[in-house]
């Protein structure tokens, strides 16, 4: 799964929208280190001192609303690249503080308080916090990047798309570009987002930046089953920054699809070690249970639900990830309620993904049809998406739609899932062989 930002469902809008703004061609500095934006990991100590320096400075002036909103913005991205979200109360305080003592013209705190909002997926809320900041200043490009997130996981795709376009207007950078290349990339638009990512890789410098490029340009190549070129970029990121985390997470789906576990299970191991999320302690948990290793498996899951309900109860709504721990255990029957009230809170394309195939694993196929064909209707490229729907067209008995399902995933990544892709290939193999 690819993130900085969970999935996102966009319609099609001509590629030129995001393409031709003469300013998208020549990079410029990158969104702060403190906006909670796509961007690449910040330095913990780079972090650390940031941190100290506005408390110090809040000591001496207290009222100083600037340094309230920018220590708030630090204490984000410190819960973003420590995995920490016990952090979020702090971040949510110093941002209220400078509002307090700046209630009016505040965008900056209003960023903020939209990106803390979108940290923890209250995506409406984000959007009402960023409509705000944008209306204190209509020139503040972090307020539509968080606009744009907030859009793009309530279901407004051409909403997200207008503030992604306004974000690279005003402040072309990195932050922007990972958008644009997302934005593209969930429609189809695979080769335009790689040239969006390497006009951006051009005109990197910093390491970080590099590693984060590449990263995404690995994440690109695996999408489509490139799995020397995923390879590649992966391996020139970690030359350039062999701290960035997510390089690992691509080098262990790469070596998992070429069948080296023992690589992929030491990288992904590695990666939930140091970033204790969810999602990384899933994909850990579920390449251990690939090699074998059922009861490490186990474990991982339990601390998997352990930072869910960390995340939770530091103010952060995700039934998501509820749902997909659920099927991690086998449990469809606990999952359907908690992606059908994901579902309703903002329907989008890997929502319906999880609540379609919840409901496949409950056996009511009838019932999962329809959002398994809106998550491939929202993002076509994705390989997992189809093999979810094909399942369910074979459980139904249509095997011609099963078929076509099937040789969708083969051409678009054979290699999406190191426990699915070979069960997709024996259905495909077994469909092909009827007379």
């Amino acid at each position: 799964m690819r993130t900085p930002l969970r999935t996102v469902a966009v319609v099609a809008v001509a590629t030129v929208a995001l393409l031709g703004a003469g300013a998208v061609f020549g990079l410029r500095s990158p969104a702060p280190a403190s906006q909670p934006s796509a961007a690449p990991a910040t330095a913990p100590d780079r972090l650390a001192a940031t941190i100290a320096r506005a408390q110090n400075r809040l000591r001496e002036l207290p009222r100083d609303h600037e340094t309230w909103a920018a220590l708030g913005l630090a204490y984000i991205e410190q819960a973003r690249v420590t995995a920490d979200p016990s952090l979020y109360p702090k971040a949510e305080g110093a941002l209220k503080r400078s509002l307090s003592v700046r209630p009016d013209e505040n965008a900056t705190a209003l960023v903020g308080l939209g990106a803390l909002a979108n940290a923890r997926h209250e995506f409406a809320a984000a959007r009402g916090f960023a409509t705000d900041a944008l209306r204190a200043n209509p020139y503040d490009a972090d307020a539509y990047g968080v606009l744009a997130d907030a859009q793009t996981q309530l279901g407004d795709a051409a909403a997200a798309t207008t503030a992604i376009q306004r974000m690279l207007d005003l402040r072309p950078g990195l932050a922007g570009y990972a958008r644009a290349s997302y934005d593209l990339e969930q429609r189809g638009e695979v080769a335009s987002a790689m040239e969006l990512m390497r006009r951006a890789l051009d005109a990197a410098a910093d390491p970080a930046d590099i590693a984060f490029c590449r990263n995404q340009l690995g994440d690109l190549a695996w999408s489509t089953g490139d799995l020397a070129a995923a390879s590649s970029e992966y391996a020139a990121g970690v030359a350039a920054s062999p701290s960035y985390l997510a390089l690992l997470r691509g080098r262990a789906r790469v070596a998992a699809a070429w069948g080296d576990l023992a690589a992929a299970v030491t990288d992904a191991g590695t990666v939930a070690s140091r970033t204790p999320t969810p999602d990384t302690l899933m994909e850990y948990a579920a390449l251990l249970r690939l090699a074998g290793r059922t009861d490490e498996a186990t474990r991982q899951l339990t601390l998997a639900d352990a930072a869910h309900r960390l995340f939770v109860a530091n103010g952060g709504q995700d039934d998501l990830t509820g749902a997909l721990l659920a099927l991690a255990r086998g449990d469809a029957a606990a999952a359907v309620p908690l992606a059908a009230a994901e579902w309703k809170r903002r329907p989008f394309a890997e929502v319906a993904d999880v609540l379609g195939w919840s409901l496949h694993a409950l056996g009511h196929d009838a019932q999962a049809l329809p959002h398994l064909r809106r998550a491939v209707s929202a993002s076509p490229r994705n390989a997992s998406y189809a093999y979810h729907l094909a399942m369910t067209l074979l459980s139904l008995g249509d095997h011609d739609g099963a078929l076509a399902s099937l040789r969708q995933v083969r051409a678009l990544n054979p290699y999406f899932s190191p426990a699915d892709g070979p069960t997709a290939a024996r259905a495909l193999s077994a469909l092909e062989a009827r007379p």
